[in-house]
């Protein structure tokens, strides 16, 4: 967001790494002796930003941590000492003769520094968000060779998810230190970028852009910031900063000017916009944005030059419907507009989260915004976020809730009152608000995840350390809601109990057939800011992290590798309840994403179904950190995206038909009835929807169809599908709507059901006659997306048809060659005999993996893509396929 050309990021500098005992590399020689202490390594090539276990693995030092259980054999990295270097000639690549004064700015130090220049000692550092900052002027003009030496401390003893939340001490990422979804793998490294930044007489700081409407609805920009002078000034000096904006087309639109007559000041301007393009979330409107440019002069030379892009939008928070009184306000307008939340909470894209390219922050986004999200939450036990995350929030609508690094630890989850943390909490946190307070995106900040003063109970603004937080955000940021906590109570977690759910979290397992059904289907809380269900990652990224040997179906209680990489989500049990024998790993793959994706769309159907009443859903959670074999995700941490994931894109879209029940399995003969429920993001449009029971044979049993119209801030239930339950062949009856709004033909919604009362999904496990027939349509075409800078997209359309006498239950593409990540317009879906349905998919380059079976290739990369010059290969298969898959999988050498 910020620019300039008085700005050189030392990324591009050669970095070298060496490993030492702790405060070695301060003492250097041996003091009974006088020998040098050499360490515990040799140098070798590092990465800056980066990580020391990418750097290790690189090198020979470390077997991939993400394998099996090799992340044990790595936890020595965490109690060691390592050393940054780089040496250049700084006039080579900073030749500004103007320069007054310069400074060394480290973006991102995990966890704790030294820093030296030339052997000098600047200072220390603690801290990950808080930039480390050294005037080096003085440093610069004694020496043209340059020595820089980041001297990383091994991390802080933190505690990871089961501790105290009152004893933290550090504002360091705590999931590294072992999370549910991760292992313990302590990141230590240069986590951000490392530049030199050079000053004349004066320059821009703490700069702040808000935008708002005016009762006139023209676009309100204010901008204000602080003149901070440099160098020695005598005299007065006429000071001017210029602010030019620019609509989206590029076009100035206002021209604004302010004069000083000191160095020191602050400012602040105002423009109106008449007839402004306006800002929406993703799935109500465009994400137009302006850029802002602010030029600081002084006799008319350019001193510095900030440079960011703005939404023009009207934040508001609104109390639900029916509200209680003492509620906190839940639901987000913009533009005057009340946003339904449909959302996910995420982890850091990695355990080594400085590694995390540009290219994978895109395809995140794009992931999220294919699925009709419009908020992410960035969740307190990880990090505040590079900027690269909020840009492409602001670019394509995703609304961003940030929390503080603060989260809950199980044995007492009471926010730290120690006055050192407290002191480095406001540190980190002023610096978090002035460095992302100017992204669109940014819409509510919390104090942190799961903070209680009591077992259950939510912590309030009463809180020392949040009321603390709430005063920050109130001064830097006033424009956003500040929540103390998720959940903010009054309990923290989905009860049957009525009356006393705001804000709540859970469960994150699924309740079982029919109490999963009777739990969600009736709670009444008006937020549900996580929740999630557990299902296993996909066959091809298990054969990536598991050995040979641990490639079957097992529960976590008998295997030590499979409870190493998600010991909280064992998913065995529940699906041989449900379906019965499990005999290959595909089939148990393919049964837990079921469960998981079943789950998940009944809770994401009855949330949306009390809009506004209930203000919105964020699932637990979209991606993951490092490969678990199961894990509550939507996508695994190769990219494979679930079943799930396509089942909450269908929950999320703009219009969406669904039904309400209370079981997965009938008695043959009895009535029940299926109330209809049709929500919809946009007002008065009319729709049709089919209504429709049939067996696995397709042979309609029952038909209703439907005609009415939308409405754009409630749920409208226009009919009941009364159903008697039928008596079938395999025991297995579907009820499919299909529905058509405006001119626009909608997924279509399909609900299994069985008639069994144990093992009831079990029929859909025979070898069914499915045969699928694919036909491509025209040829790839490949082309860089509005928004992407650093990923093109392949495209190409299928028509998938079930040429076989029975249904085709949970088709999905793949792409073949595993050179490509891929999504498509849908997933999951099913075919009854003799049906089509055309199928866009849409492709990317992967990243380079950080460990890839063959260390060369990290050296020999170009870029953070693998060198691609092959098309995509797309396949379909069903849920019933999983021979002719087991068949894939090995033609792959997996």
């Amino acid at each position: 967001m910020y620019t300039s050309d008085r700005e050189y990021s030392l990324s591009q500098m050669t970095w070298e790494l060496k490993g030492f005992w702790p405060w070695v590399p301060v003492k250097g020689t041996s003091m009974e002796i006088g020998n040098e202490l050499l360490g515990v390594t040799e140098w070798m090539p590092a990465t800056v930003p980066g990580g020391v276990h990418y750097d290790l693995y690189r090198a020979g030092w470390i077997e991939n941590p993400y394998q099996d259980m090799n992340s044990l054999q790595c936890e020595w990295v965490e109690n060691r000492w390592w050393v940054y270097r780089t040496c250049f000639e700084w006039k080579d690549i900073y030749p500004q003769t103007d320069t007054v004064a310069t400074e060394l700015i480290c973006q991102g130090l995990d966890y704790e520094a030294l820093i030296y220049w030339n052997g000098q000692y600047l200072g220390e550092h603690i801290g990950m968000y808080e930039p480390a900052v050294f005037d080096i002027t003085e440093q610069l003009q004694q020496s043209e060779c340059v020595e820089l030496l980041i001297v990383l401390k091994h991390p802080p003893d933190e505690m990871g998810q089961i501790g105290k939340t009152s004893a933290t001490f550090t504002q360091k990422s705590r999931f590294n230190y072992k999370w549910d979804f991760s292992t313990r793998l302590i990141n230590i490294g240069i986590w951000d970028d490392i530049v030199l930044k050079s000053y004349q007489h004066c320059s821009l700081q703490d700069i702040q852009v808000k935008t708002d409407l005016n009762e006139q609805h023209q676009g309100v920009i204010q901008i204000g910031g602080e003149i901070q002078p440099h160098g020695k000034s005598k005299g007065k000096k006429s000071t001017l900063v210029q602010v030019a904006i620019f609509d989206p087309a590029g076009n100035a639109v206002v021209q604004l000017e302010q004069s000083f007559i000191k160095n020191e000041s602050t400012f602040t301007m105002q423009s109106l916009i008449d007839s402004p393009q306006l800002w929406y979330p993703n799935g109500y409107g465009d994400q137009p944005l302006y850029k802002v440019k602010i030029t600081l002069l002084q006799h008319n030379t350019i001193c510095d030059v900030y440079t960011c892009r703005v939404g023009i939008r009207q934040l508001e928070y609104v109390s639900n419907e029916g509200s209680p009184t003492d509620a906190l306000p839940y639901t987000v307008k913009i533009n005057g507009r009340k946003i339904y939340i449909r959302g996910a909470n995420i982890t850091p894209l990695d355990h080594l989260y400085g590694n995390v390219t540009a290219h994978r922050y895109e395809w995140l986004i794009h992931l999220a915004k294919e699925a009709n999200m419009n908020m992410l939450r960035i969740w307190g036990g990880g990090i505040i976020e590079k900027s690269i995350l909020y840009e492409l929030c602001d670019m394509h609508g995703i609304m961003i809730w940030q929390e503080f690094i603060q989260s809950s630890s199980g044995i007492d989850n009471t926010p730290s009152q120690r006055p050192e943390f407290l002191d480095l909490l406001q540190r980190n946190a002023i610096s978090a608000l002035k460095r992302r307070r100017n992204h669109t995106s940014l819409t509510i900040w919390s104090g942190g995840n799961e903070l209680m003063s009591a077992p259950n109970i939510p912590s309030t603004y009463d809180d020392h350390n949040l009321a603390l937080l709430q005063q920050l955000v109130q001064q830097y940021d006033p424009q956003r809601m500040f929540l103390p906590t998720s959940a903010s109570g009054p309990v923290q977690y989905i009860t049957h109990e009525k009356g006393v759910s705001h804000d709540v979290h859970g469960h994150w397992k699924y309740e079982g057939n029919p109490q999963h059904y009777v739990l969600y289907g009736e709670a009444d809380h008006l937020f549900h800011s996580e929740f999630g269900v557990d299902g296993l990652s996909h066959v091809r990224s298990l054969h990536k992290f598991l050995s040979q040997s641990y490639r079957q179906p097992t529960s976590m209680e008998d295997s030590l590798v499979w409870r190493h990489h998600g010991e909280w989500w064992d998913t065995y049990s529940r699906d041989i309840e449900l379906f019965g024998s499990l005999d290959t790993l595909e089939s148990f793959v393919d049964c837990s994403q079921w469960i998981q994706a079943e789950g998940l769309r009944f809770i994401l159907d009855s949330n949306r179904s009390r809009q506004f009443n209930n203000s919105g859903s964020l699932v637990w959670q979209l991606n993951e950190p490092w490969p678990n074999v199961t894990c509550t995700n939507l996508i695994d941490y190769y990219n494979e995206a679930k079943m799930a994931y396509y089942w909450v894109k269908e929950a999320y879209a703009p219009f969406r038909a669904s039904i309400d029940y209370r079981s997965l399995h009938y008695v043959i003969g009895e009535t029940v009835e299926f109330p209809l429920r049709v929500v919809s993001n946009h007002a008065s449009r009319e729709f049709t929807i089919n209504m429709q029971l049939l067996d696995s044979k397709g042979q309609m049993l029952q038909h209703h169809s439907i005609v009415g119209t939308t409405n754009i801030d409630h749920v409208i239930t226009p009919t009941i599908f009364c159903c008697e339950i039928p008596q079938t062949a395999d025991q297995l009856f579907y009820i499919r709507l299909q529905s058509v709004c405006g001119d626009q033909s909608i997924a279509d919604n399909m609900y299994p059901f069985s008639t069994r009362q144990q093992s009831i999904y079990a029929p859909t496990l025979d070898q069914a006659n499915v045969d699928l027939a694919v036909e491509a349509h025209h040829d790839w075409t490949h082309s860089s997306l509005s928004g992407y800078h650093h990923t093109s997209f392949w495209k190409r359309e299928y028509t998938v048809t079930n040429q076989g006498n029975t249904v085709a239950l949970h088709i999905y593409p793949y792409e073949s060659t595993d050179r490509f990540w891929m999504t498509a317009s849908e997933g999951y879906f099913t075919l009854f005999p003799g049906e089509s349905k055309q199928i866009v998919v849409t492709c990317c380059d992967q990243a380079a993996e950080l460990f890839p079976a063959d260390r060369s290739i990290l050296y020999t990369a170009k870029d953070d893509k693998n060198e691609q010059t092959s098309q995509p290969e797309i396949a379909f298969a069903s849920f019933q396929q999983h021979a002719i898959r087991s068949d894939i999988e090995r033609s792959l050498n997996m």
